[in-house]
């Protein structure tokens, strides 16, 4: 949960600064600040577990999908009400990296900032990388937001 967070974060503290006779100021600019969480599919994570998952299992790995979402999108809501950022945050199903780049289109977006989760390369090699994925697929600049202490 945290690199996304720390992702959002990065979003809202960043503001166009305009020179002004030696000064800086801070400038409006008209921009529309997206904050997505993609839940990823119930089948994507209970198929990780091999088949003939038991029934109640699916249950519990969907209901605490949706609890960490609801983390990820109240603190989002928190951080940018804190930072007075009006944004649209909401949770979107489907496979992370496909959300994003979705995203990007629908909302023509010049910016995409998401969180890495900080995987080594042999994790990364058999899950994926969304960030990885971003950067190379979506329709505009991507910023790669680390986990505090990543080395990756």
């Amino acid at each position: 949960m945290m690199a996304e967070t720390k992702a959002v974060a990065a979003a809202v503290e960043a503001s166009p600064v305009e020179v002004e006779e030696g000064r800086s100021k801070t400038v409006a600019a008209a921009v529309e600040l997206v904050v997505l969480h993609a839940k990823p599919p119930t089948s994507l994570a209970v198929n990780m577990g091999g088949p003939g998952v038991p029934g109640d299992v699916v249950g519990l790995v969907e209901e605490d999908l949706r609890k960490k979402a609801e983390g990820v999108v109240g603190k989002a809501r928190s951080l940018c009400a804190a930072n007075s950022v009006e944004a649209v945050v909401d949770v979107v199903d489907g496979e992370p990296k496909h959300v994003l780049c979705d995203a990007v289109e629908k909302h023509h977006a010049d910016l995409l900032v998401v969180g890495s989760q900080g995987y080594g390369a042999i994790r990364r090699a058999l899950l994926g990388s969304v960030s990885d994925y971003c950067a190379h697929h979506a329709d505009c600049s991507v910023v790669i937001v680390k986990q505090p202490g990543s080395k990756n």
